[in-house]
C-alpha cells in the first residue's frame, strides 16, 4: 500500500483527501498544527457575530476517521521536508511518503515596510484573530449599548479586496440591524474601508466591482482608495500624503504570504514565498503543491487569484495526477479557470458572476452562494458525524 501525505487542513488539504481516499491501494496522512478546519471563506460572518464557532470550525480528528480506515489525521508540525529520501522531521518523529501534497495555505502579510502595522491591527487567516477581533467588536457595541454616547467610533480595514469587502459589508449590516439597541449611537460607528489601488476589487469584473460599490456606499462604509498607509499608531492611521485616522481598531487584509516550510533540496519561490510548481504542479517527482502556497495558473497563463476554489481546483487535479501516476498513466497540465465569483455584503445581499457571462445580483445572489457553501458545509458535518458514531456509538 502506498503512503500519500497531505500536509495543511485547508480547503486544498482536504479536498485531495476525499478525493484519494476512494482508492484502496492508497493510505493518506493528514498533517496540520491544529485539531480543526477552519472555513475562512465564512470569516465575514463570525467577525460580525453572525456566525457561530460551529459555522466556520470542523474537528478533524472525527472527520478523518469518517473514512474509515483509509485516512489517518496526525496533529503535529512538519519542521523538515527531505525530498530526496521522501521523508518529514517532525516534532518528534519522521514520516515516510510515497507521494507528499504541501497544501500549507498563507498568512496575513503584515508588511514591513508599514511601521506598526502587525502590531496594531488584526488579521483573519487565523481563527485565533478572527476571534480577537470579534471580540473586539462585540465589546463595543456593548459598550454603545450600555453607555448610549454619541461620540464617533471609526473601525478600519485596511484592504478592499474579496475578504476586506465582505467583512465591511457584514459590520455594516450587522451595525444598522442593531439601531434598535443603540439608536443613533448606530450612526456613530464609521467603517472605512481602505486601499491602495485606485478601485475596490482589483482585477474582478467591472460588473462586481460597480455593483459592490453601491452597496457598500447604502451600508454607510467610508470607501477610501488611492489610500496608502504610511504607519500605524496605537488607534492612529498616518497616510502619505499626510492624512491621518483615528481609529478603535483595525482589521487588515492587504495581502498574503505563503506559509513557511523548510524544504531541501530548496525550490524556487515567487515574491510571496509561493512555490513555483511546473505544470503538472509539482516540485519534484512525487511532491505537489497545491492551494495558497504555491503559484497558480489558469489554462491561459493567468495567475489564478488565492480563493477556496483555486484551491480546490489545485487539489482535485492533484490527487488525480497520483492515481494516474499509480496507473502508469501520462499527466496532462494543469488546466483551470475560474469559474465564477460570488461576494457577500451584508445580510441577504450578495453579487455575483459566473462564466465570465451570467451577472447576479440581491438575494438571489446570496442565496446561490449559501447553496455553494451550505453543500461543502454538509459534506463535511457528515463525514464528522460518521467518525464521531465511529468512536462513540
Amino acid at each position: 500500500m502506498k503512503h500519500v501525505i497531505v500536509i495543511g487542513a485547508g480547503y486544498g488539504g482536504l479536498r485531495a483527501v476525499e478525493y484519494l481516499a476512494t482508492q484502496a491501494h492508497l493510505h493518506v496522512t493528514l498533517i496540520d498544527k491544529n485539531p480543526y478546519h477552519y472555513l475562512q471563506t465564512e470569516a465575514y460572518g463570525y467577525i460580525a457575530g453572525r456566525f457561530d464557532l460551529h459555522d466556520v470550525a470542523i474537528d478533524l480528528p472525527y472527520w478523518c476517521s469518517g473514512f474509515k480506515q483509509r485516512v489517518t489525521f496526525l496533529r503535529d508540525e512538519v519542521h523538515h521536508v527531505d525530498t530526496d529520501n521522501r521523508q518529514l522531521s517532525l516534532t518528534d518523529t519522521t514520516l515516510f511518503y510515497d507521494y507528499l501534497i504541501l497544501a500549507i495555505g498563507a498568512e496575513t502579510n503584515f508588511f514591513s515596510f508599514i511601521p506598526g502595522l502587525r502590531d496594531n491591527s488584526f488579521g483573519v487567516k487565523k481563527l485565533e484573530r478572527a476571534f480577537n477581533f470579534r471580540s473586539a467588536f462585540e465589546k463595543l457595541l456593548y459598550e454603545k449599548v450600555e453607555s448610549r454616547q454619541d461620540e464617533p467610533v471609526h473601525i478600519a480595514i485596511g484592504g478592499a479586496g474579496l475578504s476586506g469587502v465582505e467583512i465591511a459589508a457584514e459590520m455594516a449590516d450587522v451595525i444598522k440591524k442593531h439601531a434598535r439597541s443603540i439608536a443613533a449611537s448606530a450612526a456613530q460607528i464609521k467603517i472605512h474601508l481602505i486601499d491602495a489601488s485606485s478601485t475596490i476589487l482589483p482585477g474582478m469584473h467591472p460588473y462586481i466591482i460597480a455593483q459592490t460599490t453601491l452597496r457598500l456606499e447604502a451600508l454607510g462604509i467610508v470607501i477610501m482608495t488611492d489610500a496608502f498607509i504610511e504607519r500605524v499608531e496605537p488607534h492612529r492611521l498616518h497616510f502619505k500624503d499626510g492624512r491621518t485616522l483615528d481609529f478603535c481598531f483595525m482589521i487588515f487584509t492587504g495581502g498574503i504570504k505563503a506559509s513557511l516550510i523548510e524544504l531541501s533540496p530548496e525550490v524556487a519561490r515567487n515574491r510571496i514565498g509561493q512555490f513555483q510548481v511546473d505544470e503538472t504542479l509539482r516540485l519534484s517527482d512525487t511532491v505537489f503543491a497545491i492551494g495558497d502556497c504555491a503559484q497558480l495558473r489558469s489554462s491561459d497563463a493567468t495567475l489564478l487569484p488565492p480563493t477556496a476554489q483555486s484551491a480546490e481546483r489545485s487539489a482535485e487535479y492533484a490527487a488525480e495526477a497520483i492515481i494516474k501516476l499509480e496507473r502508469g498513466e501520462t499527466l496532462k497540465p494543469f488546466d483551470a479557470s475560474m469559474q465564477g465569483v460570488f461576494v457577500a455584503l451584508g445580510g441577504r445581499y450578495a453579487v455575483g458572476e459566473l462564466f465570465g457571462r451570467i451577472h447576479v445580483k440581491g438575494t438571489s445572489a446570496y442565496y446561490l452562494k449559501k447553496l455553494i457553501t451550505y453543500t461543502y458545509h454538509l459534506g463535511l458535518k457528515l463525514r464528522v458525524n460518521t467518525g464521531f458514531k465511529k468512536h462513540y456509538m
